[in-house]
């Protein structure tokens, strides 16, 4: 691949770069919205030239090629599909599973983002990249900035910190700042929004970043190509949507590539009890998020396992969010407990041979629900895709390093505290 560089000039309809590789489309009309990426190859070649995530680079919106990544793994189900009697269950699975090729060494799929949107040449230069997350993302975006010496500030809630580690100590370029105990996901958006307004600070775009959203839906590019074609239903657990909203965006690329279908894959999305903001808004019909009280929102955030979940201000409302592709996909969203996470991790360790992450427990207790439901037929085309495993094996295999915080801000620190804090951090 070339490694041109290019600076992204405007966020318009119609925007071409100089490496000619993408354009931007911003749908029409007033709202927020989130912007598509269109590339120049309409039928996607896998190029098994370059290495991990990059052999889907026809479909992403990289200029660079960075080492390390790894890439999602699909494969036919045996001993689950067998357990519930499916005939055509496909899982891809992210993480660290080396007999199934799966190299992902933070064991997360927050890897296909990291890898995706720190490839992005985007002209900051020396600037830092801010990112907030609730342990994934930012184990993952960890990983690749201090290896690829690529400046960054980490912000996560401190209750969260424990999911911040890696095999090697992280360079000195990457910083991280955590929000007090009893504090959430959300809190940490807040402390990264202010981190952005000192100055050589940029954001590293969430849902709204391409880079990201097509980074994610490799795990559809995986799946399609294995299987041969579009699968039927997608099944993943959310806390934002923007996987979700990946996998739908991914979807509507294959179709216009002609060779693997014409149909929308149906989206089934579910969140962790007590913690179900976008499902309470889904099931209500709505397409704005209900009224959540931000203590109470923290208690139920305490009270989920799959804490990667809880995202208070989800893209789900805007132009081409969740509810669009919800709706778009005449998909449906699920409610699952503790309980029920627990016990379909276990049973799917059992029957497939690896851990998985509370999230993904929650992705395959849903599927158990539409079965049960009959939302499902059982001999239907289905990916579930697993977001995060083999931590577990990963963390028995290697001497973990535990990053602490270079600095805990009170969550009534004012934005003049932070903002003198952050400053000082990269000198």
């Amino acid at each position: 691949m070339e490694k041109t560089d290019y600076v992204l000039e405007s966020r318009c309809c119609g925007t071409q770069f100089p490496d000619g590789n993408w354009e931007l489309e911003c749908p029409k009309g007033d709202g927020a919205a989130l912007i598509f990426a269109h590339y120049a190859k309409k039928q996607l070649e896998v190029r098994e030239d370059l290495p991990g995530l990059y052999k889907y680079a026809d479909w992403l919106p990289v200029c660079r090629v960075l080492e390390g990544s790894g890439a999602p793994v699909t494969y036919k189900s045996e001993g689950l599909a067998q357990a519930w009697g499916l005939s055509n269950l496909y899982i891809t699975f992210n993480g660290y599973w080396p007999e199934r090729g799966a190299a992902m060494r933070t064991g997360t799929f927050k890897e296909c983002e990291a890898y995706s949107v720190c490839a992005r040449c985007n002209g900051n230069g020396e600037k830092v990249m801010v990112v907030a997350s609730a342990g994934n993302t930012a184990r993952a975006f960890a990983r690749v900035c201090s290896e690829n010496h690529i400046p960054l500030l980490v912000c996560i809630p401190e209750d969260c910190i424990d999911a911040l580690w890696s095999a090697e100590p992280l360079d000195p370029c990457v910083k991280v700042v955590a929000t007090a105990k009893g504090s959430d996901y959300f809190d940490a958006i807040h402390l990264s929004n202010v981190a952005c307004e000192v100055e050589g600070f940029y954001p590293e775009g969430g849902a709204k970043n391409v880079a990201r959203r097509d980074g994610m839906g490799t795990t559809v590019l995986s799946a399609v190509t294995a299987i041969g074609r579009i699968p039927d239903y997608y099944f993943q657990a959310v806390g934002s949507g923007t996987g979700a909203i990946a996998a739908w965006e991914a979807n509507r690329r294959f179709i216009a590539d002609g060779r693997y279908g014409s149909h929308l894959m149906k989206l089934m999305v579910s969140q962790n009890v007590p913690f179900t903001l976008m499902y309470d808004a889904w099931k209500a019909g709505s397409r704005d998020l209900l009224p959540l009280d931000a203590e109470e929102a923290r208690q139920q955030v305490a009270q989920i396992d799959a804490k990667v979940l809880s995202n208070r201000k989800p893209p789900y409302s805007l132009k081409g969010g969740l509810y669009d592709a919800l709706t778009a996909t005449n998909g449906d969203m699920f409610a699952v407990t503790n309980e029920e996470a627990a016990a379909a991790a276990a049973l799917f360790e059992k029957t497939e041979g690896i851990d998985i992450e509370p999230a993904a427990g929650v992705a395959v207790a849903s599927l158990r629900q539409a079965i049960e439901r009959r939302q499902v037929e059982k001999d239907a085309v289905i990916m579930l895709n697993i977001t995060g495993g083999g931590v577990r094996r990963f963390k028995t295999e290697n001497c973990l390093v535990y990053k602490t915080p270079d600095y805990v801000f009170p969550i009534t620190a004012s934005p003049e505290e932070i903002k003198k804090v952050i400053a000082g951090l990269f000198d």
